[in-house]
């Protein structure tokens, strides 16, 4: 196990106990695409937050990161988020970079942007359903969480980010 999937995950959990947030964690093969791991989950699809770390050229020289997070069937709309920050092109951030700003390996990003250096961009149509499910920031652990325990904790902007 890598040493950040430890500190996401024991973070995690932390914020859950302390908030008395609705969640259950759920263990599992490891997977870290998102409709095998919701499989092995056993829920729709629709309801796993798939969380992808994005650059957004804003300038010659400047750039921002942002987690975007969609629903599990859907794509993040990379035209929409240059779009919304004034960015010139969106990107999916390098792998290096992304699992740096997560604290995780790639398919075990959390949508919890713990680096200040993310900022949280949720697509409205996951928020629909009363739970979602995500990796742990570990491959062979996921949670299930409450979406208004979610919307509390994280306290993302909420856009439509999903093609």
């Amino acid at each position: 196990m890598h040493v950040a999937d430890q500190d996401v995950c024991t973070r995690l959990t932390d914020l859950f106990r302390s908030s008395s947030a609705r969640y259950r964690m759920i263990e599992h093969e490891p997977e870290g695409r998102t409709d095998i791991a919701s499989e092995l989950r056993r829920h729709p699809l629709e309801q796993a937050a798939k969380c992808i770390v994005v650059r957004v050229a804003t300038g010659k020289r400047s750039r921002r990161y942002v987690l975007a997070v969609v629903p599990g069937d859907r794509k993040v709309d990379l035209d929409a988020l240059a779009e919304r920050f004034g960015g010139r092109e969106a990107s999916f951030a390098s792998l290096e970079v992304a699992e740096r700003l997560a604290g995780s390996v790639s398919g075990s990003i959390t949508p919890f942007a713990f680096s200040p250096e993310l900022e949280l961009l949720v697509d409205e149509g996951l928020l629909v359903h009363d739970e979602i499910f995500f990796n742990a920031g570990r491959l062979d652990l996921s949670v299930a969480l409450s979406v208004s325990d979610y919307l509390d904790l994280a306290r993302p902007t909420v856009a439509p980010i999903a093609a």
